[in-house]
């Protein structure tokens, strides 16, 4: 018969690549023209709105803890309607957030966009995104999640010289306009066409179905473990320049090697992807949480160009791994009906523990000083490692118990 074919069965002819490669356009343009607007525009809006600086990029941060608080309430939303709805209408509220932001004549006006931005960002970015994929790719959601992982850099790369051009031709207001058009014009008809119409998961649920329950003890042991390696990798992401600098580097050395990390960072992905296919995530993500505090014991005994070089490729490998580890741990540690609760059970305390981070360790760095740093890194990182060695032998000894019990007597 004719007419419309399922995304499962796009799925089951090997389609599979391009649809995460059009969720990873929709992604990068989702975080492009939202979180990292203000990276190109900020200036302009400040000044428009005769706020500071600070005050402007502010925006970012409001809308991270919209999002951490929303994460959970929209899991209900995920449960009733599943991705594909929930995911396109959250769209529609972005490009109606930023429309507010490109027309606001007060701080008032601007944080409101901010917090619709915040809002739909619960909806539609990162863990929308693997929820989603959770849905459509089945037993294959591990390697499509990571591929999608690999391109998760893109969001910067396609929109600031976009919205340089823009602002520069027409100003930041039209430039935020036209990013809220693009959203509608892209990812939304992607998450549209492309996601599960209507998932097993779903159906089950409209139908009186229970929900899944999670193992209230491996999630706490997972959610500190990615909390604690979380604040380490986000509070040295817009610090790290200034890191190397108090362990001696000039800022020119100090700007080259840590212009490095992404690029180490992109390898440690295509190596986690490379690797699912013989390690589950939590061997991979064990593994990378043992070398992260190796890399700062580099820098803490050693200096020099040497010395944060060698932290750069252990420290980028280890925290581009354990990003993938984080969005698919949930996957080996619970039941596939259960992956949606628990990432948005995530979400609240890892988005609260990111948006802290930066300044956390900014205020370290120009108190106490870098060592100071490097060591509270080392102790969250340990804690961290124990954590998941906790949860790695409680998951393989509730296997193996399992397997005894089905075993034929």
């Amino acid at each position: 018969m004719g007419g419309y074919r399922r995304p499962e069965s796009l799925m089951s002819r090997f389609r599979l690549p391009l649809t995460v490669a059009a969720f990873a356009l929709a992604q990068a343009l989702c975080w492009g023209m939202t979180f990292n607007l203000p990276a190109i525009t900020g200036q302009a809006m400040a000044k428009a709105l005769g706020l500071p600086y600070a005050a402007a990029m502010a925006g970012s941060t409001v809308m991270l803890v919209v999002m951490a608080i929303s994460a959970v309430p929209f899991l209900r939303l995920f449960e009733r309607f599943g991705s594909r709805s929930v995911m396109t209408a959250s769209v529609g509220i972005a490009a109606l957030g930023l429309a507010a932001i490109a027309t606001a004549m007060s701080a008032w006006a601007y944080f409101a966009g901010w917090l619709l931005v915040g809002l739909a960002g619960a909806g539609m970015l990162t863990t929308a995104m693997q929820i989603g994929l959770a849905e459509l790719a089945g037993p294959k959601a591990r390697a499509a999640i990571g591929a999608l992982m690999i391109f998760s850099a893109l969001g910067t790369t396609i929109c600031w010289p976009l919205l340089s051009a823009l602002q520069t031709a027409y100003g930041w207001r039209p430039a935020t306009l036209l990013g809220a058009a693009l959203l509608l014009i892209v990812p939304g008809p992607i998450y549209w066409l492309l996601l599960a119409r209507r998932p097993a998961g779903v159906a089950r649920k409209a139908e009186g179905g229970t929900t899944q329950p999670l193992d209230r003890t491996a999630f706490a042991l997972l959610a500190f473990s990615s909390g604690a390696n979380g604040v380490v990798t986000w509070g040295f992401s817009l610090t790290i320049i200034t890191l190397f600098e108090g362990r001696g580097l000039d800022h020119g050395t100090a700007v080259l090697v840590a212009s490095f990390l992404g690029l180490v960072g992109l390898s440690s992905r295509l190596i986690d992807f490379a690797a699912g296919r013989r390690w589950n995530s939590l061997a991979t993500g064990l593994l990378a949480a043992a070398s992260l505090p190796l890399s700062f014991m580099v820098l803490i005994f050693a200096a020099g160009a040497p010395a944060a070089i060698a932290f750069i490729l252990v420290y980028g490998l280890a925290s581009g791994i354990l990003a993938v580890a984080r969005s698919t741990m949930p996957l080996d540690l619970f039941p596939p009906a259960a992956y949606a609760r628990a990432s948005s059970m995530l979400a609240l305390p890892l988005n609260l523990s990111f948006a802290a981070a930066p300044p956390l360790f900014a205020a370290i760095l120009s108190g106490p000083g870098s060592e100071a740093a490097l060591w509270v890194a080392t102790g969250l990182s340990l804690s961290a490692l124990a954590a998941l060695t906790l949860l790695v032998l409680r998951h393989r000894a509730r296997g193996s118990a399992g397997a005894t019990q089905s075993a034929p007597t």
